[in-house]
């Protein structure tokens, strides 16, 4: 999984949040805890998917243009790192004259493969509205234990 997904989640959260939608790089890298720069490139990615917009100029920044309770967590993941799960080096050679090193690496892919179907499954099921609620939700049992 790479970070630009775990970025473009929270920044996607974050905007929900706002009641106008609407954050600069350097707030939402703030509440992201990173550099505005790579905000800036994760939202550019979201807006080439349609999920944000943006606004130059004075009191401009990002704006979610995609309701919360529709955009998945799968839609991130395939926006921004579909098929990331598989590491970028395997091991064995099909120019092997061993069975084991010789197909190592196609059943290793086979394996990512699923593993990364069966994650966008999941994905399927948590929308930004959904992980906004659950904030919430946080936030007000730690107000209550508090």
């Amino acid at each position: 999984m790479n970070s630009e997904f775990v970025i473009a989640v929270h920044s996607l959260v974050l905007l929900a949040h706002r009641p106008e939608g609407m954050a600069s790089s350097e707030e939402i890298a703030s509440n992201v805890c990173t550099n505005a720069a790579r905000i800036r490139k994760v939202m550019s990615c979201l807006r080439k998917g349609g999920y944000v917009e943006t606004r130059e100029g004075s009191g401009g920044g990002y704006k979610l243009i995609a309701l919360p309770g529709e955009i998945t967590l799968a839609d991130v993941y395939r926006t921004l790192a579909s098929g990331s799960l598989a590491p970028g080096w395997c091991s064995g050679n099909s120019d092997m004259d061993c069975m084991v090193g010789s197909n190592m690496g196609d059943i290793m892919n086979a394996v990512f493969c699923e593993a990364d179907r069966q994650l966008e499954l999941y994905f399927e099921t948590i929308t930004i509205g959904g992980m906004l609620t659950n904030i919430a939700t946080m936030a007000k049992a730690q107000v209550v234990s508090k």
